[in-house]
């Protein structure tokens, strides 16, 4: 029986891949997608986030509005990178979201509510929707099935500062509730952040591959303008023909957590330092077991040390070609 999931987007084209990478996956039930300001403004994520799910053939998903930015009110976009849409090269045009009476909060709220123990999470931007919607069900960590999250630099640097990954950049203050709200849990949220994300690429030739299908549909024409746009970011800082595809990574890990090596650890988040805001500060080493450490004592998390990053790309190739396979056949 597929697992119902929520997915917590700020969709971004590597969101947009794992919103399709989610309608693909047998294991889920994609029952909502909850958006929040990141990469884009909120209502661009909302308009993003009811586009793709149509054109996957998945209009009958949830999609929620959430916050407008994060708690401090502090947020700046990523256009270089996702393009001024937050699709690349991709132009939406006109489209008439989808959008739920519900809040983003509410909707992950009441849905842990609703089915304790059955619905799992997944967040792919800032954490600012998970904070607000602890506010509205505190016991959420214990109501969830599970909960991952793409975010952080627990074993190397940032990619927005040398020391802060986005996401956890963008709001940290929300990042820091999330994970002393899952202090001690029994069900440690799976964090995927950059150490294991940056290793697993889509290269122009894997895009090809997986609209070659249907390339001319409009899910093909959205895949195929999308991520090459995205590509050429990565060219432009050096790196090699390439993306780093960081969320659809975090989707396919929640399915099937044994593509990564895990440890349990604490992470602290420092909120505001001048050099180091969004810094994900994490005990490999258990100082926090030694006398003279002063830091909280319970683990408040699952991170991420490697991936087989062959298998998931490879999982994540064949389910988007199969998405694509199907609009040849209609």
């Amino acid at each position: 029986m597929a697992t119902p999931l929520i997915l917590d987007v700020d969709t971004g084209v590597d969101d947009m891949v794992a919103l399709a990478f989610a309608v693909g996956s047998p294991e889920v039930e994609l029952i909502g997608a909850t958006c929040v300001t990141g990469n884009v403004h909120v209502d661009t994520v909302t308009r993003n986030t009811s586009l793709t799910l149509e054109l996957a053939g998945a209009d009958d998903v949830e999609v929620a509005r959430g916050a407008a930015g994060p708690l401090d009110g502090r947020w700046e976009p990523f256009e270089v990178v996702h393009g001024p849409e937050g699709l690349g090269a991709y132009v939406p045009g006109h489209h008439e979201a989808r959008i739920s009476a519900r809040s983003a909060a509410a909707l992950i709220a009441q849905e842990a509510r609703r089915r304790p123990g059955e619905v799992q999470l997944v967040a792919t931007g800032p954490l600012t929707n998970v904070a607000l919607a602890l506010e509205q069900e505190p016991e959420l960590p214990t109501l969830l099935r599970g909960f991952a999250l793409m975010g952080g630099a627990f074993r190397s640097g940032g990619n927005v500062t040398p020391r802060a990954e986005a996401n956890i950049w963008m709001d940290p203050e929300a990042a820091a509730r999330v994970f002393d709200a899952w202090s001690g849990s029994s069900t440690l949220p799976l964090c995927i952040g950059l150490d294991v994300t940056e290793q697993v690429w889509m290269t122009r030739n894997d895009v090809e591959y997986i609209c070659a299908p249907a390339a001319t549909s409009d899910l093909g024409t959205l895949l195929g303008q999308a991520i090459p746009f995205y590509i050429d970011f990565y060219a432009s800082t050096g790196r090699d023909d390439g993306a780093a595809i960081h969320d659809p990574l975090a989707v396919a890990a929640a399915i099937d957590p044994s593509l990564c090596e895990w440890t349990d650890t604490r992470v602290q988040v420092e909120p505001d330092g001048r050099w180091t805001r969004g810094e994900t500060v994490t005990d490999l080493k258990n100082l926090r077991r030694t006398p003279w450490s002063n830091w909280p004592d319970e683990q408040n998390a699952r991170v991420a040390l490697e991936v087989d990053a062959a298998t998931a790309m490879e999982r994540i190739i064949e389910r988007l070609r199969t998405l694509v396979e199907a609009k040849a056949l209609t």
